[in-house]
């Protein structure tokens, strides 16, 4: 990446946060070391507690910022008093498009949190909580108006975000399928998966981004 010296600390710092989060998904934050991550910012190793006490404290911002990042964007692109279904076409094309617009820093995230300590950990995982209690009341709404057909309310909101959040392991942008086609093709396995009926997935499906979206 382009060399930040003398640039001024805010962005400065900003550059610190993309190179780690290039780094760490590289090489796994146990192997990158601040001196390296200095040398591919352009800064002395000593300037980076500047902005980052400690390595912990890099990571765990990285963490943060990128849940308080996918809880904005679902707020964003939550549609107010729709239907179950369409609320939950609107969950997945959200879910799945940010994490590939993003997929060094899902990496991160999903690889790195057994490098947290303890409290900063519950941290994160209360943030994640909060989000995927959003897909829950999506599918228990769907549910109890007999638009869903669901035996577990918490397995299957599990299930739906492995899957939709594995698309990073293995999209590439320009390949076979384009993210709109990735798109409408999980929307089709979800709608199955908690048991939709044709009508109630055909009248969600032209919702939201996956009808516009084009491949990267």
């Amino acid at each position: 990446m382009a060399r930040t010296t003398g640039s001024d600390g805010e962005k400065t710092e900003a550059a610190v946060r993309e190179a780690a989060v290039s780094l760490i998904a590289r090489f796994g934050y146990e192997a990158m070391s601040m001196r390296q991550l200095a040398a591919e910012v352009g800064v002395q190793a000593a300037a980076l507690y500047r902005y980052f006490p400690t390595k912990e404290d890099l990571l765990f911002t990285l963490m943060r910022e990128h849940m308080e990042g996918l809880n904005e964007a679902w707020i964003a692109a939550r549609p107010d008093a729709a239907d179950p279904a369409t609320r939950l076409a609107a969950y997945v094309e959200n879910h799945i498009a940010f994490h590939i617009e993003r997929r060094p820093s899902t990496h991160v995230s999903n690889m790195e949190l057994r490098s947290l300590s303890h409290d900063r950990l519950t941290q994160i995982l209360r943030m994640r909580t909060a989000y995927e209690k959003e897909l829950r009341a999506i599918l228990r709404d769907g549910a109890e108006v007999g638009a869903f057909s669901i035996e577990d309310i918490g397995l299957t909101a599990m299930a739906l975000i492995q899957m939709m959040t594995g698309v990073i392991v293995w999209f590439r942008p320009g390949e076979r399928l384009s993210m709109a086609e990735v798109t409408a093709t999980y929307l089709s396995m979800t709608m199955r998966l908690v048991g939709a009926k044709i009508e109630t997935y055909s009248a969600a499906r032209p919702f939201g981004r996956a009808k516009d979206a084009v491949a990267f």
